[in-house]
């Protein structure tokens, strides 16, 4: 898939296949850390529910890992956000090929209707 190009941005930009990959894998890192909390948070409901000591004193362990998989999923939608960023700067800087290389050699290419 290196090497490839995909059209995706609406606006005739096309990505390189290894961005899109970046993407994706931190997409698929977002969604299981997501699937994860909602584990805990049904395990801190019921916990909260019974209202047995031991069950209690368990969630504060289960808030702070719930409160540490928060912070990872920000990060990783910052490091999105920086990635993406860099690309875009990157392409209206480099050649007017139209397409975002992950070598950081790229450009964007404005096509007009004829």
């Amino acid at each position: 898939m290196e090497g490839d190009t995909f059209s995706g941005l609406g606006n005739g930009t096309q990505i390189d296949g290894k961005i899109l990959q970046t993407f994706q894998k931190s997409f698929v890192q977002v969604q299981n850390i997501l699937d994860q909390n909602r584990l805990l948070i049904n395990e801190i409901n019921q916990n909260h529910e019974s209202k047995v000591p031991d069950n209690l004193s368990r969630n504060v362990g289960l808030i702070k890992e719930l409160n540490n998989n928060i912070r990872r999923v920000v990060d990783l939608y910052a490091d999105l956000s920086t990635n993406f960023t860099k690309n875009m700067d990157v392409s209206s800087e480099g050649d007017s090929s139209g397409a975002l290389k992950s070598d950081g050699k790229a450009g964007l290419k404005r096509h007009r209707p004829t």
